[in-house]
């Protein structure tokens, strides 16, 4: 028999009630605590059917409250019945704070230490003691208890990921890493990010949508060697000698027991990326917490010459791929067949399925049309796809995990005609892309010092747009990946040669259209430069699509970006030309034109 929601609450009040609780938490996060979760661990969508990618659900004895943030506001209530469900804002709302008004003193709060950061965890605690109230920790999860028919972890096996491509030995990163671990004061690091010991280790997998990666988490020591605990009937045989001496391979079931033998070992870790059990159990059992950053993190952003070769290569294949889906539309659009934006991301697919070295997105394609492409993280997969419409904006934002790099691109395309006012917003987007491209900046530079080069023009005209102008981005690994980021208010951490950024300024007019051009591109010494005086850096672009010139405003431009566009159009061109045909090589030409 099917469980309804309502049922489902209810199981979750019984256990409450074993456990004398008076409210339950349950977040959209996972134990491995990444962006995407396996379809196994989507408890929030199984108490309350919301779908989004962030959002918190805290069950009461008579009553529930979901949060979420502003992206889903329309969405949440599509998908959470209002009379089971409170509607309330991730970000407006603090949810220990609406415990403490809701509840009286003297309640007890249960959650799953697995499912939340330890620095979330010593947060809550603290504002909830506050209040006179409690933050429990439960061992089995209400939610797992009563899933019938819960998805099964995926089978998938993992890939061994040849050390040519990654340009090092599994054994020559962990003995880097491992100098990283003994420069802490620590003996031993948790590596909970499943990107980053699939790095150290030279392997790949399928068991998340969307990453290229195994589950599981790792214990590195000081002198390299690794234990790494997931499920062992996924490892190749011929594991121990792809990773070279040093690595123990565990069940994951087994990583409680190696915690609790952790007594006078100094363990670095995470506070805000790993779970609050797994550092709990550490601490309870003797060791002492050395908070850091994961000690991978750094390492694996700044890509080897091996890794930069995988990139451009896939990028001017993926370049190809998108190209000839633009061609297609255009001609679509010509002929007057218009598609509903599910139709066109999956013809956009179809592709890139061409390439042998395709194996899936590289995260949840934005295909929006019209006044969808205003909300900047749509997903047309969350409602009804809806349908172009003659002289507007599409918007595509898509990326690709191959064999040897991943991809994620914008474009902003014209449909039909456009008014002068699209023209003009494109067109500041533009220059405020060139800029970005074009700085040059001293070693110790952060992304939020280069931030306003991209907004420049935008705010000059009294506009702008809610996002970051950049992220880090994996080597067939997460497109999402830190700890290098451009944005407003991101962090400190300097930009490195090897590191691969987007570059994706937008805007964004509520109900008309959304705009965003958006290049990954990498940093590099700076050799064009004569007597200079420190050491410089710049981007190179690695991303090989044509920008819509139809949508831009010449003579908002000047006469550097004039050649900038030409510039990037004729280098599109050469990279792009010899592998298209026909109609398809046709449509380029004219794409990549002078303007």
């Amino acid at each position: 028999m099917t469980q309804t929601i309502a049922s489902r609450l209810d199981a979750i009040r019984s256990e409450m009630a074993k456990n004398n609780l008076d409210a339950f938490i349950i977040p959209r996060a996972d134990e491995y605590l990444g962006e995407y979760v396996p379809e196994r661990n989507e408890r929030l969508q199984w108490v309350s059917e919301f779908t989004g990618s962030a959002g918190m659900a805290i069950v009461l004895k008579e009553s529930a409250a979901i949060f979420i943030d502003g992206r889903y506001t329309v969405q949440v209530k599509l998908q959470v019945d209002g009379e089971l469900f409170q509607y309330l804002s991730l970000t407006d709302t603090p949810q220990t704070q609406w415990l403490a008004d809701t509840l009286t003193a003297n309640a007890r709060i249960g959650y799953d230490p697995r499912l939340h950061s330890l620095s979330w965890q010593k947060k809550a605690a603290s504002e909830l003691t506050k209040s006179d109230m409690q933050l429990i920790s439960v061992k089995q999860n209400p939610v797992d208890l009563h899933w019938q028919n819960r998805p099964a972890a995926s089978s998938a096996p993992a890939i061994l990921f040849d050390a040519k491509s990654a340009g090092k030995t599994s054994q020559e990163k962990r003995l880097e890493i491992g100098k990283i671990v003994a420069k802490s004061g620590a003996d031993m690091a948790l590596i909970t990010s499943l990107d980053s010991f699939c790095w150290l280790l030279n392997i790949r997998g399928s068991d998340v949508p969307r990453l290229p990666v195994i589950l599981g988490s790792a214990l590195l020591h000081a002198n390299g060697d690794l234990v790494l605990f997931t499920q062992l009937d996924k490892l190749p045989s011929d594991i121990e000698a792809h990773v070279g001496t040093g690595v123990t391979f565990r069940a994951e079931s087994e990583l409680e027991a190696a915690l609790n033998e952790l007594s006078n070992i100094k363990l670095l870790a995470d506070p805000n990326a790993s779970n609050a059990w797994s550092q709990l159990t550490a601490e309870q059992a003797g060791a002492t917490l050395v908070a850091g950053l994961d000690p991978v993190a750094l390492s694996k952003a700044q890509k080897n010459s091996s890794e930069l070769a995988g990139m451009k290569a896939c990028h001017i294949r993926d370049g190809v791929a998108v190209s000839r889906f633009l061609a297609w539309l255009d001609s679509e659009v010509a002929a007057g067949h218009f598609y509903d934006e599910g139709q066109l991301a999956d013809k956009l697919e179809t592709y890139r399925l061409e390439d042998p070295q395709y194996r899936e997105p590289s995260f949840d394609t934005i295909s929006a049309v019209g006044g969808n492409a205003a909300m900047c993280h749509y997903n047309h997969n969350n409602g009804v796809p809806a349908l172009m419409t003659n002289n507007s904006i599409y918007l595509v934002d898509s990326g690709a995990q191959y064999l040897d790099g991943t991809t994620d691109v914008t474009r902003t395309i014209a449909i039909g005609q456009v008014t002068d006012e699209q023209r003009k917003m494109v067109t500041l987007v533009l220059k405020g892309h060139i800029a970005l491209d074009q700085a040059r900046f001293p070693r110790g530079t952060s992304g939020q010092q280069l931030d306003a080069f991209a907004r420049q023009y935008l705010w000059q005209h009294g506009f702008d747009y809610d996002h970051g102008t950049g992220h880090g981005v994996g080597h067939f690994l997460n497109v999402h990946e830190g700890p290098q980021r451009i944005g407003k208010n991101s962090n400190d951490v300097a930009l490195l040669p090897g590191m691969v950024l987007s570059n994706e300024p937008g805007y964004y007019r509520a109900d008309e259209f959304g705009i965003r051009l958006e290049n990954l591109v990498y940093v590099r010494p700076c050799e064009a430069l004569a007597g200079i005086e420190r050491e410089m850096f710049e981007f190179s672009a690695l991303t090989m699509i044509p920008m819509d010139a139809r949508l831009i405003d010449k003579s908002l431009l000047n006469d550097a970006e004039i050649s900038w566009f030409n510039d990037y159009h004729k280098l599109v061109w050469s990279e792009l030309s010899h592998l298209m045909q026909g109609d398809d090589l046709v449509w380029l030409e004219n794409a990549t034109k002078a303007i």
